[in-house]
């Protein structure tokens, strides 16, 4: 299914003037302010966020999984999806995919395929939390880490075979994430088991083509729940470091434990020069991956204060790789999708408001009163109207959520594909 421009068109103009309304009236109030509305703009609509191949499926628990039908059953539907997605709000440039979930069988097709939606392959995502069919080795007790050296050079070999795959499709970056872990006290030696995870790191880090990065990621519990061995940051912070200049830490907003203060996690690593992805969802309890900003919209935003900072003043940092990572449990997936887009639009919009001169000016006079008035006198501005202006101004539509009803997206897949497609992967 393909959005045209005309239809695109005939639904703007039923809200252009409400619109043009809103807009003026902010850009004005922001202009008296000091702001360049026009750079702002133009950096919403330059800020490209990842779709990853798998949450383009109706999401699962345990317990069960409930369709939203009409899912995409082929890489081909996966990418139409998001060409959807990208036509509508036109910040879903890129998509990310997972292996072997998304294996093309025709790399050129799908090249063509992708460059006829405009949206380019981000980083490629392994798999060695799941044994796959026919494979000699199991990771039932770990990959990367495990004791046995034939299973860790199975793993090793599948991240290899992902950096082809990915070098294939243009992708510049690979992202790896371990389940490994322990679930019982004595299970595991955990020098031994990171020592192995650091060795095969490096195995893999070798097969890096010169202009590609290593994200490693980290998660402080799950599947493992007595030890990961990537539990945070600063593991993952030494395990790049052990592997070259290359190699980053990727940071997940749902991979910290409760109360954690993400917004210094991020500061520092962009200090260091070791930020190099970034995955967005939310949380009430754990690693919920609900729909972005659902839970805690002001975390978000002060995450991307610092983001902003960081972009700004640590040259030293290279960009990032931007990615939702999301389950949509009971939600349309791609309904989730287009809110998740939304709040990070709105929390970085916002960050863009804050006048980092002045708070440092505040910080460096210890003005804590004037430090917080600054953070919520951006919060607190409606920034909607922004986000409409630069969907316009790229082709994008005034309200995404509002417009994929309208034009009945999900009626449309579903007649096309019928009510009992499975997505692939999660």
């Amino acid at each position: 299914m393909k959005i045209q421009k005309e239809q695109i068109a005939d639904y703007n103009q039923k809200g252009l003037e409400s619109h043009n309304e809103s807009f003026d009236f902010l850009a004005s109030k922001l202009t008296k302010n000091g702001h360049d509305v026009k750079t702002i703009v133009s950096k919403l609509a330059e800020f490209q966020v990842a779709i990853p191949s798998w949450a383009l499926g109706a999401g699962g628990t345990r317990f069960g999984r409930f369709s939203f039908y009409g899912e995409p059953s082929s890489l081909e539907q996966k990418l139409d999806d998001v060409g959807v997605l990208h036509s509508l709000t036109q910040t879903a440039g890129a998509v990310s995919l997972h292996i072997p979930w998304d294996i093309p069988s025709d790399y050129a097709a799908i090249k063509e395929q992708a460059d006829a939606l405009n949206i380019k392959f981000d980083a490629v995502n392994s798999n060695t939390f799941q044994d796959q069919k026919d494979a000699a080795e199991t990771y039932k007790y770990g990959s990367l880490s495990n004791t046995s050296q034939a299973v860790r050079e199975q793993a090793i070999q599948h991240n290899l075979d992902v950096i082809k795959i990915g070098d294939k499709l243009g992708s510049k970056a690979l992202t790896v994430w371990l389940a490994d872990g322990s679930s019982f006290p004595g299970q595991n030696n955990f020098q031994t088991a990171f020592q192995n995870t650091q060795d095969s790191l490096i195995d893999i880090y070798k097969g890096l083509p010169d202009d590609w990065k290593m994200l490693v990621e980290y998660k402080p519990y799950e599947p493992n729940f007595y030890s990961t061995v990537i539990q945070d940051w600063g593991a993952s912070l030494m395990l790049a470091n052990g592997c070259g200049d290359k190699a980053y830490t990727l940071v997940d907003l749902g991979h910290h434990l409760p109360n954690s203060n993400i917004e210094q996690i991020v500061s520092i690593l962009q200090l260091k020069g070791k930020l190099g992805g970034f995955h967005f969802n939310d949380s009430k309890y754990g690693d919920d991956d609900l729909t972005v900003g659902s839970i805690k919209p002001y975390a978000l935003f002060l995450i991307f204060n610092e983001l902003v900072y960081g972009m700004q003043n640590n040259p030293q940092n290279p960009d990032l790789a931007w990615m939702i990572d999301a389950s949509h449990n009971i939600k349309d997936p791609l309904e989730d999708l287009i809110q998740s887009l939304e709040a990070i639009q709105e929390a970085y919009a916002k960050a863009l408001l804050i006048d980092q001169n002045e708070l440092r000016t505040a910080q460096l006079n210890n003005d804590v009163v004037k430090c917080q008035e600054i953070l919520q006198s951006a919060y607190r501005t409606d920034v909607r109207p922004l986000l409409e202006k630069a969907r316009l101004n790229s082709g994008g539509v005034i309200s995404p959520i509002n417009a994929y009803r309208a034009l009945d997206v999900r009626g449309g897949l579903i007649k096309e594909r019928g009510k009992h497609t499975v997505a692939t992967g999660l």
